[in-house]
């Protein structure tokens, strides 16, 4: 009975603590509820403050969120479903920024950030929180209305201009060239010294200095703070928490507020007197920070956060399409189901080897593999175990040849690797090794072994009359001597010395 007593007071008094910590979160957390037909909808929770903030009782929510619904302006109610309805059919996270009637009867801009999450009756949850962002809304409103108030706002918006303009026209490949502009430009509007990038990882556990600028006469510090460890550094990790779970700007405007250890110690070694750090999000995600610091003490602006904000999201507009054109190219020169370079990769770098090999006498060799008897294995093993065989054939030519050998999937089960700076010897050597390496490997696909063997044809732009205008003469008999080795009885090599078994 006393155990039992005893859980029922810890129950209670967990109960207590959860709603004391919601009653502390300035923001409005809520679960919402959507019936699988629309029809119905409700706040399971909803903190208890949106009774002082609104002027909505939470039990009227809980039985029905129209209350909530109608208190949202005309203008944003359509919107503000149309995205509700596409969270609950993508399941992706709700965000959306839409203006609420005060209890004051005034209406305040929010942002809701809620994620989805489906029910066994097809129903949808959101769990998530209303933030206001008014403030965030009347520096935009002030910012655009009011240009002329100050030569410092009209100088800030003609930077922002010029730096959207940068980012707008940012070509492929300069996005190192845009970044460093940006923190050299903010750094030096802001009169800072030291103005950078932190690359985050995935688990908050490491940050990376990938950009920095400096003033003259202040050393950089981007060499010595190349994948930095966050454990045991207990203060940052709390304001890496409030920026990835709160988005929150940080703040030190002495560093004497900070308490005494490792991160103190380090930004007084580094002579970091004050310091703004704000998050940059990338898909709704915090994967880095941006930042500047003073080595004086000095008056920071009272609205030098916001202004920040305002440079973080041309950042966070800009990494993410990096992210994106990266993705594309990487998908556009990459074999879906290896992962190696295919082939739309690999005439391009051959292209450039010929023109060195004519400009400059570099000489180079291809080597062309062929799966010996492939048909057999998809009739046997079905195309999964084809897939298998094409998967660890790629793992193997990986692991055998250099990280500047150019590895690609030709087609189908044909393969090339292009070698420049070694010898015609050693090219034969790492064949066979590779030959060797497939013979001996154990392939076994759902626990049945797969025989397999390759056979390799090899070219060199030596042997040819002439550099040629275009791979194909080299790719013709890099292929020709494949044939010549799948005459030969397979799972051999063919060069110019002819047929090679190992």
């Amino acid at each position: 009975m006393t155990g039992q007593s005893d859980q029922s007071q810890w129950r209670t008094d967990t109960d207590s603590l959860l709603r004391k910590l919601v009653s502390a979160i300035p923001d409005m957390l809520s679960t919402y509820w959507l019936s699988a037909d629309g029809e119905s909808h409700r706040f399971v929770f909803i903190s208890e403050h949106v009774q002082s903030v609104l002027g909505i009782a939470p039990e009227v929510l809980r039985e029905n969120a129209e209350a909530m619904f109608s208190a949202v302006h005309p203008e944003d109610l359509p919107g503000l479903k149309l995205s509700v309805a596409e969270s609950a059919i993508t399941l992706s996270r709700w965000r959306r920024q839409a203006r609420l009637r005060m209890k004051a009867g005034h209406y305040d801009w929010f942002e809701v950030n809620s994620m989805p999450e489906r029910q066994a009756d097809g129903s949808t949850v959101w769990y998530g929180q209303f933030h206001n962002i008014q403030r965030y809304k009347d520096l935009e409103r002030t910012l655009r209305e009011r240009e002329t108030e100050s030569a410092f706002q009209a100088d800030f918006q003609k930077l922002i201009a010029n730096l959207s303009t940068k980012f707008i026209n940012l070509g492929i490949g300069a996005i190192d060239q845009c970044i460093t502009e940006l923190l050299c430009a903010i750094g030096v509007f802001f009169e800072v010294d030291r103005a950078y990038l932190y690359e985050f990882s995935p688990d908050y556990h490491v940050m990376d200095n990938t950009y920095e600028w400096c003033s003259g006469g202040v050393p950089a510090l981007i060499d010595s703070q190349r994948n930095v460890p966050t454990d045991g550094l207990e203060w940052w990790q709390c304001k890496i928490n409030e920026m990835v779970s709160g988005n929150r700007v940080i703040f030190v405007e002495e560093i004497e507020q900070i308490p005494a250890g490792p991160e103190r110690t380090m930004l007084e070694q580094q002579g970091v007197s004050s310091m703004f750090c704000v998050p940059v999000r990338v898909r709704g995600l915090v994967t880095s920070f941006f930042g500047v610091s003073s080595l004086r003490k000095r008056a920071w602006r009272e609205d030098q956060a916001d202004l920040l904000i305002i440079v973080s999201g041309l950042l966070s507009g800009a990494l993410e399409r990096h992210r994106l054109e990266s993705e594309l190219l990487n998908q556009s020169i990459r074999d879906p189901l290896t992962a190696l370079h295919n082939r739309r990769y690999l005439m391009p770098r051959l292209n450039e080897m010929l023109s060195r090999a004519s400009r400059h006498g570099e000489h180079f060799t291809l080597a062309m593999f062929d799966l010996d008897r492939f048909k057999h294995i998809n009739d046997s093993n079905g195309h999964l175990g084809g897939d298998f065989c094409l998967r660890t054939f790629a793992d193997i030519l990986l692991e055998q040849t250099r990280e500047t050998d150019v590895v690609a999937r030709f087609g189908g089960e044909e393969f090339v690797v292009a070698f420049s700076g070694v010898s015609q010897a050693d090219v034969r050597d790492t064949v066979s090794r590779i030959i060797r390496s497939v013979r001996n490997h154990n392939f076994v696909f759902e626990s049945c072994v797969v025989p397999l063997t390759v056979s390799a044809g090899i070219a060199a732009i030596g042997e040819l009359n002439d550099i040629p205008a275009s791979p194909d003469p080299l790719i013709r008999l890099a292929d020709d001597r494949l044939y010549r080795a799948k005459q030969a009885g397979r799972d051999c090599l063919v060069d110019a010395s002819g047929v090679s078994r190992i």
